[in-house]
């Protein structure tokens, strides 16, 4: 039985999607080929409200924060950590050999301007990394605030992660100056994984030419250079399959939905399990801060997230028990992608009926 998922990823996918990722093979050095990148990377930098070039990657997300740190980092970058993914940029970082400093918020609490500015004053850094959205802590990062601040230092590069935020939450990546903003298919977009993307700014790419040891399949600079010369062609085969998939689900997005009524939806769910959890728990992060993809709740009752898990499952539902040191301390309802409200109020109602019994 398919269990109904409401995690943060990989997320449900419509069936027209799925339908488009069985397309029939083309090469990858056609017209057609060519045509299909093109088309899809317009509509993604619409989705990222950019006029930056996009660049489409056969990796995960992790994939395009180890080459943008690595590609980009020529003195030292900080990386403002929120929760697990913030330290796995900082350990990226480690893995390359790329000088870092890691700053971690309390769990549940946000990474400041204020603590932006102190970091970034003092002038040891060239690259500073934000997690948008943590999914580990549900968390969403103040990054207007933030973008103001970081107007006091032009010549540092903005790398963000907003994997599991993009396309069900409002990024304007112009709007706030982010150098390199990256998201993956199996979050809000509503994908299969195992596709990424990111915008780049000119000036992030110039900079990077001073970088000497920026990797080969990652890198970031290389990448975008054969992209531009021979515009929507990769060096490496990529795959086709989320790119025919990629062109179904971003109509659907920008045409059919629409961009403002499907932040609006993941705003509504957001606040709807927001309440449900202050009613019948606590929510784990700052309210103010809290996600509007992904919930994370915690567990004031010392319920069994395990066995809660395997009730619903009996129902054709699943959502994700706390992560990392959290585990059984929270637990997470994602609301991200094409979920509707109609199907988180039978889910909760579902939760209602099994706590009793746990």
């Amino acid at each position: 039985m398919h269990k109904k998922l409401f995690i943060p990823g990989p997320v449900d996918v419509r069936p027209e999607v799925l339908e488009a990722m069985g397309t029939p093979m083309i090469g990858h050095r056609t017209k057609d080929a060519t045509e299909l990148q093109k088309r899809v990377s317009e509509k993604v930098a619409k989705v990222f409200m950019t006029k930056n070039p996009i660049l489409l990657s056969t990796t995960s997300g992790t994939g395009l924060m180890e080459g943008s740190i690595r590609s980009l980092t020529a003195k030292k970058a900080v990386v403002f950590s929120v929760g697990a993914f913030g330290d796995r940029w900082a350990k990226l970082a480690e893995c390359n050999n790329v000088p870092v400093d890691l700053v971690r918020a309390e769990w549940g609490h946000p990474t400041t301007p204020e603590i932006v500015d102190e970091y970034l004053s003092t002038g040891k850094y060239d690259v500073f990394t934000i997690t948008h959205n943590e999914t580990s802590t549900g968390l969403m990062n103040p990054v207007k605030a933030i973008a103001e601040v970081r107007k006091k230092y032009p010549d540092v590069l903005w790398l963000m992660d907003a994997v599991s935020s993009m396309g069900g939450t409002p990024i304007p990546v112009d709007e706030l100056g982010v150098d390199v903003c990256i998201t993956s298919t199996q979050k809000a977009i509503g994908l299969p994984p195992g596709f990424s993307m990111c915008s780049a700014s000119e000036r992030a790419l110039e900079y990077g030419k001073q970088v000497k040891y920026r990797g080969g399949y990652l890198d970031l600079l290389d990448l975008y250079k054969y992209i531009l010369k021979k515009p929507y062609q990769y060096p490496s085969t990529p795959s086709l399959s989320h790119m025919y998939a990629l062109d179904v689900q971003l109509d659907y997005i920008l045409n059919e939905e629409g961009l403002e009524n499907r932040f609006a939806r993941h705003l509504k769910m957001a606040e709807r399990t927001r309440a449900w959890a202050k009613e019948h728990f606590e929510l784990f992060p700052v309210e103010e801060y809290a996600s509007n993809t992904v919930t994370c709740i915690k567990n004031t009752r010392g319920i069994s997230v395990k066995d809660l898990n395997a009730k619903l499952g009996e129902k054709g539902y699943q959502i994700s028990n706390g992560y990392g040191d959290l585990k059984e301390k929270t637990f997470r309802i994602a609301h991200m992608a094409d979920r509707q409200p109609e199907e988180l109020e039978t889910l909760l109602k579902l939760i209602d009926e099994i706590i009793p019994t746990l």
